[in-house]
């Protein structure tokens, strides 16, 4: 597949150049002391005083050729087990959102943890997504069990590959100590680590964190599998041109992506990226607008110069309803970032710019997911595919329709839409006039009508709930 490119190879080169000069002589604030040690070992510049760490560019140069081309997401189960960019477009929810819009009741509330067993069941029967990246925060966690109760209801509904991030160390901990209680054993959890962890270390413009910083030490050290977003935002983190905040994200991304390879060579990256240009008008928040596809796209140019996946969070609205706003931020963005190579899509469920998690809205995601997944498979060109002696037997004014070829072919050279209103309008009237929100919100209902059951064994979950005491039912619950 050829990929669509906003830059040339002279100004990709370029924006590297770029990048490792603001690396060696800007530098970057790191919090984290034993980022600081770990940066200086390695041959770059701390000023103890200040927290600047400066990175020659041959220290960069020589850590990047560490870089791998590929990143496995594990699941569970193998067979959900998805690598990028060969299982590419790779569909991911939205993800940490602190509300939901009520299923049931159309208003927005906090999400709970069985808001959580609910989207981790929806995540796991919709085939558009590949990666459940868990949805929503939960407001009931008990005291001491925030990430618990959001890892134990997505691990126990979901079988595919559950990722999500941690606010410090001893909720990481929990968390594989969580891992280690459902693989069976701490060993048999490191030979196939099923949590996928993310955080954003590097805080725009320039500036590394405390605790995700020591996080991601501690995971890449440990070999499982971490990786990071850089969230540069134009015009309030990073310049207000879209090749400023280009080379800003660039750099910062390069920082950390050295750092995991000084701490282990050969840990995998993705390059992540959420990057935006602000709303002057307002200075609002705009993961939704054209410019977060179009930077997306760059960053995936960027991506493919260092051999590396790409994605993060593409297809995102700021939309409050599933309206025609949110149908064509997230069509348009994720169609542009198809096209130009972006193998990882953070796209599914949310709303009103990633603060609420709506079933329908996954429902219509799921289906823009199965279109991108047709785009990428392409026209599957052939001789035989281009029917010269079919076209020869049916001639002018002929029917296809009759033919046995068509008959073949027809469920696999289209896809069939399950939500998509393609009927004549006096049907769709004859229906009621539903509308796609409605008719999403038909196939939710239809998905939980079937067979609800946790995911784990009840020996298992009974074991969890033995070492975790108090810990959140994280059964799914549909009641009105």
């Amino acid at each position: 597949m050829q990929f669509a490119k906003l830059l040339t190879q002279e100004q990709v080169e370029r924006v590297h150049s770029a990048s490792l000069d603001i690396l060696e002589e800007v530098g970057l604030l790191v919090h984290n002391e034993k980022a600081r040690e770990i940066y200086e070992k390695h041959g770059c510049e701390v000023n103890k005083e200040t927290g600047i760490v400066k990175m020659p560019a041959k220290v960069v140069e020589e850590y990047r050729k560490g870089f791998v081309p590929r990143y496995t997401f594990t699941a569970r189960a193998p067979e959900f087990d998805r690598t990028i960019p060969d299982n590419r477009p790779l569909v991911v929810t939205g993800s940490s959102a602190p509300n939901i819009i009520d299923p049931h009741t159309g208003k927005e509330r906090r999400a709970t943890s069985t808001d959580i067993a609910n989207i981790a069941y929806l995540i796991n029967e919709l085939p558009g997504f590949d990666v459940f990246s868990i949805s929503t925060l939960a407001a009931d966690a008990p005291k001491g069990q925030f990430s618990l109760s959001r890892f134990y209801p997505a691990l126990k509904n979901c079988k595919k590959p559950v990722r999500s991030n941690t606010p410090d160390m001893k909720d990481l901990y929990q968390v594989l100590e969580l891992g280690y209680l459902i693989a069976g054993s701490k060993e048999a959890y490191f030979e196939r680590p099923f949590i996928n962890h993310h955080y954003c270390p590097v805080v725009s413009p320039l500036t590394m964190d405390v605790e995700s910083t020591e996080a991601v030490i501690y995971l890449a050290e440990m070999g499982l599998p971490i990786y990071g977003t850089i969230v540069p935002n134009a015009g309030m983190t990073s310049p207000m041109t879209m090749v400023g905040t280009l080379t800003v994200g660039n750099a910062e991304f390069l920082a950390l992506s050295v750092l995991l390879q000084m701490v282990r060579p050969g840990n995998p990256v993705i390059y992540a990226t959420l990057p935006t240009v602000a709303d002057m008008r307002t200075g609002n928040y705009t993961p939704g607008a054209i410019e977060t596809g179009m930077l997306h796209m760059a960053h995936s140019q960027m991506a493919q110069f260092y051999g590396v996946p790409s994605g993060g969070y593409i297809g995102l609205t700021n939309a409050h309803s599933n309206d025609a706003q949110s149908g064509y931020e997230t069509g348009m963005n994720t169609t542009a970032g198809l096209l130009a190579g972006v193998d990882l899509f953070n796209m599914g469920g949310l709303l009103d710019s990633l603060t609420a998690f709506d079933f329908a809205k996954a429902v219509i995601d799921n289906e823009i997911a199965m279109m991108l997944k047709r785009i990428k498979r392409g026209m599957e060109f052939s001789e035989e595919n281009l029917c010269l002696d079919l076209i020869k037997e049916v001639g002018p004014a002929g029917m296809y329709m009759d033919k046995e070829h068509t008959v073949k072919h027809m469920r696999n050279i289209a896809y069939l839409p399950k939500i998509t209103s393609r009927d004549m309008r006096s049907q769709w009237e004859d229906e009621g006039k539903p509308d796609t929100h409605t008719r999403a919100m038909q196939e939710v209902e239809k998905i939980f009508s079937g067979d609800t059951s946790s995911k784990f064994s009840a020996e298992l979950d009974a074991k969890i709930r033995a070492y975790f005491p108090g810990i959140v039912p994280g059964d799914v619950c549909w009641n009105k």
